[in-house]
């Protein structure tokens, strides 16, 4: 059954693309369902991180489910409907308030490629293998995606990628600045795990105003939101997080952040 499958350890929720029979591909249903789960995780005051993953060891995303392109694509509406749909989940990672992580095993491939892009931080095994096939597909690739992995890694790498269609290998990924980093296989549940603790036992206010910060300098001026940011800002700064912050430190101990 293709599915995604959500669920919370401690205080990090878990999103699983479940295709493992065609290497996790998205179905439409897949598609439309990410962007509700990451907003139920964003108010679930108990995550604090998000991770993306793979059903099994064979890949992360292997693209769209193939079996319904010919559906997907067969009228102008059709075709309006499912890029609106695919949009929707690319972005959806991009504007949650909380850390979204990719940990990524095995293929990562066209529509993974872009979900894994779309995610703040991306861990990669070293079996990992990539690859934007539209090139030989025929099928055009949107500006947003685009403009979202030339953010990420460059124009020229972008431009390989796209243009060559070809698999490259996670040291590649990780020289192009796609990937963060790079683990043996067995040191990869660990170390996201690992990195997960770090990031769940920090101020949820700060990193929020953080991530939105990110987010605005990507926008163009005319579009950026300045003054929410500010406001977010201030929200820190007058915080019970911050008084705590101050007196963990002073005291020389662990300090407990509620998000308030």
């Amino acid at each position: 059954m293709a599915e995604l499958i959500a669920r919370r350890e401690g205080a990090v929720g878990w999103i699983i693309f479940s295709n493992p029979a065609k290497f996790n591909a998205m179905t439409y249903d897949m598609w439309q369902a990410l962007p509700q789960l990451l907003a139920d995780f964003e108010r679930d005051e108990a995550v604090r991180a998000i991770v993306l993953a793979g059903d099994g060891e064979k890949a992360f995303v292997s693209g769209a489910d193939i079996s319904q392109l010919e559906e997907n694509q067969a009228t102008a509406e059709a075709r309006a409907r499912y890029a609106s749909v695919v949009e929707a989940a690319y972005r959806a990672p991009t504007v949650c308030a909380k850390p979204t992580i990719a940990k990524i095993r095995g293929l990562c491939i066209g529509g993974g490629l872009g979900l894994a892009a779309a995610c703040d931080l991306r861990f990669a095994s070293d079996d990992a293998a990539f690859r934007m096939p539209a090139a030989r597909l025929g099928i055009g690739h949107n500006f947003v995606g685009i403009r979202r992995l030339v953010d990420l890694i460059g124009v020229a790498s972008t431009a390989d990628i796209f243009f060559s269609a070809r698999k490259f290998d996670a040291a590649e990924a990780l020289r192009m600045g796609f990937v963060n980093r790079v683990l043996r296989t067995g040191e990869l549940d660990a170390e996201v795990a690992a990195y997960c603790k770090v990031v769940t036992e920090n101020a949820p206010l700060t990193i929020a105003a953080a991530k939105r910060a990110i987010i605005e300098a990507k926008l163009d001026g005319s579009t950026r939101d300045i003054e929410g940011l500010l406001k977010m800002i201030e929200a820190c700064n007058t915080s019970e997080d911050y008084r705590e912050g101050r007196a963990a430190f002073a005291a020389r101990r662990a300090p407990r952040f509620a998000g308030r």
